[in-house]
Order: C-alpha cells, then sequence, then structure tokens
C-alpha cells in the first residue's frame, strides 16, 4: 500500500498539502490539488480511515442493533438509514440480538469500545439495559428503534401500534367477521402487546378475539399457530386471524395452502408491516403498512442531531391499512 510520504514525494509536495486534500480540499488551490490526485491515483493510495478516526477520537460509523436480521422489516429500516449516513459521509453496519437480551449487551459493549458515532437499537426489553445505560453515559448517542422510548431523555422512533391494530380489527369487523384470533408471541415485546390491545378495542362487544401463542415471530412460528387454530371444529374456529408480524400470516397462509383451507372464503388474513413478500403471497395479502424506510431514515437524523447536541426527541407515526385479496376485499381503483 502506498504510503502519505510517498504520494507527496510524487506530487512534490508537502506531507501537509496532502492532509489538506484529504481533509481540507477548499483550502489548497486548484493546481496542486490536482497535482495531489494525480499521485494519488498512480500509486493507488488508500486512507486508512480507522487510523484517522482513531486520532480525531471520532468515529464516522453508525451501528444498527437488530432483534430479527432474517426478518425483511428490518432490512428496509436500515436502508432508510444508510440513505441519511451516506449523504452525511457515515458508514451504517449491522448487528444481530437475534432477541437474546445478552447477545444485545456484548454488541453495545463492542460498539462502545470502537467509539462509533451512535447506535440504533430495537431493544429485546422496554426496560432500559444496564448496558444501554453505560453507552449513552459514556456519550454515545443511542436512538431506539420501533420502539417509543420511557423517558424524554431518549430519542426514539415508533409506529403507533395501538392504532395499527384498531385498524385491522375495524376492518375485520366491518367484512363481517365476529370470531377472530390474533397470532402473537410471549416474547414480552410491547409492539406484540399493542397491536392486540388495539385488535381488542376495535371487536369490543361484537364479537371475540382467540389469542394464539405462536412462541415466535418466524414463518415457521405461523405455521404451527394456524395448525392449532384450523384443527377447532368448523364452527368454533375463528373466521379471521390477524397476525403481529407479515412472517406470521405468510405461515398461516402456507398452513392454509397445504391443508386446501381457502383464503379468504374459509379464513381472512391481515399481516403486519407490509413487507415485500405481502403483496407477491399465492394470495396477496392485506397488511398494516409500517413506514420502514421512514424509521430509518428518521433514526439517523435524530441521532446525528444529538451529536450536534439537540435535546433527545420522541417520534411517533401512524400506520395504514393496505387492502388485499386475503380479506375478500378489494381497494378502489
Amino acid at each position: 500500500m502506498a504510503t502519505v510520504k510517498e504520494v507527496a514525494r510524487r506530487a512534490g509536495v508537502s506531507l501537509g498539502t496532502v492532509s489538506n486534500v484529504l481533509n481540507r480540499p477548499e483550502v489548497v488551490s486548484e493546481a496542486l490539488r490536482t497535482r495531489v490526485q494525480d499521485a494519488i491515483a498512480e500509486l493507488g493510495f488508500v486512507r486508512n480511515e480507522s487510523a484517522r478516526q482513531l486520532r480525531a477520537g471520532v468515529s464516522r460509523t453508525i451501528a444498527v442493533v437488530v432483534l430479527d436480521v432474517a426478518n425483511p422489516f428490518f432490512t428496509d429500516v436500515i436502508a432508510g438509514a444508510e440513505e441519511v449516513a451516506e449523504r452525511h459521509d457515515s458508514l451504517v453496519v449491522m448487528c444481530n440480538s437475534g432477541g437474546s437480551a445478552d447477545r444485545e449487551a456484548r454488541h453495545l459493549r463492542r460498539l462502545d469500545q470502537q467509539r462509533v458515532l451512535g447506535v440504533l437499537l430495537t431493544p429485546v426489553h422496554d426496560a432500559p439495559s444496564p448496558v444501554l445505560s453505560e453507552v449513552r453515559e459514556h456519550g454515545t448517542p443511542v436512538v431506539l428503534v420501533d420502539r417509543g422510548a420511557a423517558t424524554t431523555g431518549q430519542s426514539s422512533v415508533a409506529v403507533d401500534d395501538v392504532l395499527g391494530g384498531r385498524l385491522a380489527g375495524e376492518h375485520l369487523v366491518g367484512a363481517g367477521h365476529r370470531r377472530l384470533a390474533y397470532v402473537g408471541s410471549s416474547t414480552p415485546l410491547r409492539q406484540v402487546e399493542e397491536r392486540l390491545r388495539g385488535v381488542r378495542e376495535a371487536v369490543g362487544a361484537a364479537g371475540t378475539v382467540e389469542v394464539v401463542d405462536a412462541g415466535g415471530l418466524s414463518v415457521r412460528d405461523g405455521s404451527q399457530a394456524a395448525a392449532r387454530i384450523l384443527a377447532a371444529p368448523a364452527g368454533e374456529r375463528a373466521s379471521a386471524v390477524f397476525c403481529a408480524n407479515d412472517l406470521l400470516a405468510l405461515g398461516v397462509l402456507n398452513e392454509c395452502v397445504r391443508r386446501g383451507v381457502r383464503v379468504p372464503e374459509e379464513l381472512a388474513l391481515v399481516g403486519y408491516d407490509d413487507i415485500g413478500f405481502a403483496a407477491t403471497a399465492s394470495v396477496p395479502l392485506t397488511s398494516v403498512r409500517q413506514p420502514r424506510e421512514l424509521l430509518g431514515r428518521t433514526a439517523v437524523e435524530l441521532l446525528l442531531a444529538q451529536v450536534e447536541g439537540a435535546p433527545a426527541q420522541q417520534v411517533v407515526f401512524e400506520p395504514e391499512l393496505v387492502v388485499r385479496r386475503s380479506t375478500g376485499r378489494h381497494p378502489a381503483p
């Protein structure tokens, strides 16, 4: 690898001039900039960004710690985060907690040691972990993603999940369903609980909501939950299912297809998140859409604002219902 000294020698300039071209090009004349840039190209010089950041004590890396890297919801959130980070000359790296509080803590400790610019976190638990508090005390800003903050001193971006559950419930009740099943998970996630609360508010006294614990939030968990729902006698079985996320809903749909149960004629189905697979499923899936990329973009904007000394903010977006064939109703043209 070529060195800064070799670049300076090839261009016939001082080390300070090369440093200015790399870091403050506006203070160097166009002629000198061209000479240095030509030397860089000829020698194939690549700046050691890690060493530069270590000397400056500041990183341009933003870390995102997600609950489940296999869920396309988080892929879209990260895409939004990268969009803003790139405009500010920052790099986004991803870590996967896999729903483990211990693994989340290990990631946070390593990121703190790496002195990252900041962290976007979808936490495993609602209560702030001691490690998270330590990271913030060390001066690293943290923004919660897809989770509202419990205190005004913590920045967060979230979606009104109670409203999302209510939208799904009102849609199904409006379609004539009175016996609903809610497929969620025993994992203590506030989003799952709030979506259940919303659908219960919508159904009210007009019907019933059976809670089915899928154990997790994957496609496989959805298939297993559907097997239990479909095992009930026809007269006692739910006529509609609302799932805590689209992966569960796709699992329910797969099990229905496998058993020859027609969707929506025999079982209406609503998911949550509106990931890309929802619209392209064998039966296009009605889903409550979260503004996934917008969550990521806003989270990075809040983080960068905190780096500049701005106070913490809590932003809450509203979801929207996207109606497709899985509930037997089509959106207006």
